[in-house]
């Protein structure tokens, strides 16, 4: 892996054409690879080949023989499974890793972008474009398989995908009117509308101390909003805006797909996801905005073309990267450790952004974060506990 100094991203002032003798960007590029899952499907695959027995030809003499080879087989046992449990802690650490790094990276690239091209829709555009391309590169190598889908299913994915092209855009649209840390602390209210949508459309309720958990994430994100220097009206309501779609999307994946036969796997649904949202808003992007991403017009807003385009590029790697590796996770620990981690990545973004943008922060500011953030370790806590049966 690069070292952080190797992938470090420049200040967003050298991304305007009037200062060309900025320094350019790390020689090195950042490399995204998710080869390694092709790689642990294999190993996982491996015992079960090896497990093959031959009928025993040679009486009691090969019955001794055999005896002794398990009795020693039992021996070396334990320590191949502890060597086996530790390659798997050090690759799972190594995924949680590349998620931070991953999603800090996009955060930080795609706030340079839209500091200087304040057009979302065109950048979400963007991402979308080098998502397909990659997923399609995925497909076509056999890093990983390709799925076989029904019209009967692209049909109920058409929804989640609109849901996950809209939650993307809102972000950026938030992204590009206030500070990282300020729209990430907004979107700590995820749970709090993950438990309303699931109330009104699944009819799960929750109990009453997953309730009492939401009140820190509220009072927190509140406290932080009153006192959030670069604080938007715009930006404030697209972040809300994306907490309701990206939940809606959870729960419109439980509700359409139910049926296991019919599910596709993480990666994959992702991937399809991806393509179909880039068709979803092309014709927005035309009728809207417009194709701005482009050499002549960024040359024409005094841009520095390279760089515009290099780190939408980048921001667009970082973004299916950490969405991919974050699939991968989820495919090896359970939803609340995955929840807690998301709930530390959503922390280390905030602090990397602003040491990185020297972002303005208040004490009250930082209590307000800390407290909403700490009402989210604490609901991920609390959904794992469930409620004793009633008996009769």
């Amino acid at each position: 892996m690069q070292s952080a100094a190797a992938l470090r991203p420049c200040p967003a002032r050298q991304l305007v054409s009037r200062n060309p003798s900025g320094p350019l960007l790390p020689a090195r590029p950042l490399r995204v690879s998710v080869s390694a899952a092709g790689s642990v499907a294999t190993t996982r695959g491996l015992p079960l080949g090896l497990l093959s027995a031959s009928p025993d030809r040679e009486g009691k003499s090969r019955q001794r023989q055999v005896s002794c080879g398990a009795a020693g087989d039992a021996v070396a046992a334990p320590s191949a499974e502890e060597g086996g449990g530790l390659m798997k802690t050090l690759w799972l650490g190594s995924l949680f890793g590349l998620w931070y790094l991953f999603n800090i990276y996009f955060n930080i690239y795609n706030k340079q972008v839209l500091k200087v091209f304040p057009y979302p829709i065109n950048i979400t555009e963007a991402q979308f474009a080098v998502g397909s391309v990659l997923s399609l590169l995925f497909w076509a190598t056999g890093i990983i398989k390709r799925p076989k889908i029904s019209g009967a299913q692209l049909v109920a994915i058409l929804p989640l995908a609109i849901v996950h092209t809209l939650g993307n855009l809102f972000t950026n649209m938030s992204l590009g009117k206030v500070a990282v840390s300020f729209t990430h602390t907004i979107k700590a209210m995820e749970p709090f509308f993950s438990v309303l949508l699931s109330a009104i459309f699944l009819g799960e309720f929750p109990t009453v101390w997953v309730l009492a958990s939401l009140l820190p994430i509220v009072g927190g994100v509140a406290l932080a909003s009153l006192t959030e220097a670069s604080f938007n009206w715009i930006g404030f309501w697209s972040a809300m805006a994306s907490n309701v779609t990206f939940q809606s999307r959870n729960v419109l994946s439980k509700k359409l797909m139910v049926k296991k036969e019919e599910s596709l796997d993480n990666l994959n649904l992702f991937s399809i996801i991806t393509v179909m949202s880039f068709f979803v808003l092309a014709p927005v992007t035309i009728f809207t905005e417009g194709v701005k991403i482009t050499p002549t017009f960024l040359q024409s807003a005094g841009l520095n073309v390279n760089q515009v385009l290099t780190r939408s590029l980048l921001a667009g790697l970082c973004f299916h990267a950490y969405q991919q590796v974050s699939y991968m996770i989820l495919a090896m620990v359970s939803p609340v450790t995955h929840s807690v981690g998301n709930c530390v990545k959503r922390v280390v973004v905030i602090i990397t952004s602003v040491l990185f943008f020297r972002t303005p922060v208040s004490p009250i500011n930082s209590l307000g974060t800390a407290i909403a953030l700490a009402g989210v370790f604490l609901y991920s806590q609390l959904k794992r506990l469930k409620p004793k049966p009633k008996t009769s």
